[in-house]
């Protein structure tokens, strides 16, 4: 579930085949950059979780990402090269990301170790619109994620393992939005833990 959620975080991007990441993201064109910050919510208490910085190319690519935690610590930072995406986290060797697009709307991306050892892997599905319909990691826990949209928003997620036995539930409701129809407050809840996280977002237009 771990490595599913961090390669759905990185939304790599590497040729000019793969899908935008900005479409991916459900942002509009032209976004410069985004600040995310997200708090896990208990008994209508807020706890800090993470906040993410993205800076995006001209054709909506993710240049470069950070990602800290309350302390401001660094727990993954990743930046685009000409061919790949170098994933950085802390104790750990760099990673590099490489993709290759399949046919029926696929990519492969995958994690190697500078000496080029494998350390995951994902098959990401597209929708004919360039978002997410499910991604499938196909290196170790091999669950699968499926992502599903109402006029445009995300609205569920949900993960199966590799038997189709479901490990969880999300609904996701967009609260606010601006004028160029960015989700600037997302609730995501689980109806199997019942955990709720508040996604804050700034963007930079």
């Amino acid at each position: 579930m771990k490595t599913l959620l961090l390669l759905a975080l990185l939304t790599a991007t590497l040729s000019c085949t793969s899908k935008k990441d900005t479409k991916k993201l459900l942002l509009p064109a032209g976004i410069k950059a985004t600040t995310e910050i997200a708090y896990r919510i208990t008994n209508n208490h807020r706890t800090f979780l993470y906040k993410k910085q993205q800076v995006f190319t001209a054709n909506g690519r993710i240049k470069y990402s950070k990602t800290v935690d309350s302390l401001g610590n660094i727990l993954q930072e990743t930046e685009k090269k000409m061919w790949f995406i170098k994933e950085t986290t802390p104790n750990s060797e760099p990673l590099y990301y490489k993709n290759r697009w399949k046919t029926h709307q696929r990519e492969r991306i995958s994690g190697y170790t500078q000496k080029q050892h494998k350390q995951n892997e994902a098959i990401y599905h597209y929708n004919p619109d360039g978002t997410i319909a499910k991604i499938v990691d196909n290196f170790t826990t091999f669950h699968t994620q499926y992502f599903y949209y109402t006029n445009g928003d995300l609205t569920k997620i949900i993960t199966k393992d590799k038997n189709n036995t479901l490990l969880d539930d999300v609904t996701v409701s967009c609260l606010a939005k601006d004028q160029k129809g960015t989700c600037l407050k997302q609730i995501r809840t689980s109806t199997l833990t019942h955990q709720t996280t508040e996604i804050n977002l700034i963007p930079t237009y």
